[in-house]
């Protein structure tokens, strides 16, 4: 369940900031979602980290999830502060390599269930990343693609698979 919260508000958070980057949302107002859902993903990847210190798959999930935290965390920080953004988009890039090395590193588990679902989920957050890193730190002309590829990401990577669930629909 822990994992249907998270993703239902990752949707949440990517849908928003979709629409953001399309230029249809406030610097200001879009930073509350970020800040509470960087905060939100921060505590669950704690509780993830320390609930089993001997739990290894418990604390690669709380680190991963950490990776996410602390972009929404730092897309909120730059919004209000004004920033440019180059910095987040250089760390953008480290956790779009991280997502491919975890999306590969899912192959092998693959089958049709959710975890199939799970390891296109890593390699569409690693192209998203990427595509942050590109339009944060490059300065490539691309962010109507990339809100565009946000908000696919938002729904099918994030609010779908978490409401289903969150309803009992799918186990993960």
């Amino acid at each position: 369940m822990i994992l249907g919260l998270t993703l239902l508000y990752v949707g949440a958070v990517l849908f928003v900031n979709g629409i953001w980057l399309l230029g249809k949302i406030s610097d200001k107002e879009v930073s509350v979602i970020n800040i509470m859902v960087g905060v939100l993903s921060f505590i669950i990847a704690v509780y993830l980290i320390f609930r089993e210190p001997n739990n290894s798959a418990a604390i690669s999930a709380g680190a991963f999830t950490l990776l996410f935290s602390f972009t929404y965390l730092w897309v909120g920080a730059n919004q209000l502060l004004k920033a440019d953004g180059v910095g987040l988009g250089w760390f953008c890039f480290f956790v779009s390599i991280t997502a491919a090395f975890v999306g590969a590193s899912s192959i092998t588990d693959i089958g049709f269930n959710f975890a199939l679902w799970s390891m296109l989920s890593w390699f569409a957050w690693s192209a998203l990343w990427f595509g942050f890193f590109c339009l944060l730190a490059l300065a490539k002309k691309i962010q109507r693609s990339v809100a565009i590829y946000t908000l696919f990401c938002a729904v099918f990577t994030g609010w779908v698979p978490g409401v289903m669930i969150l309803l009992g629909i799918v186990n993960a």
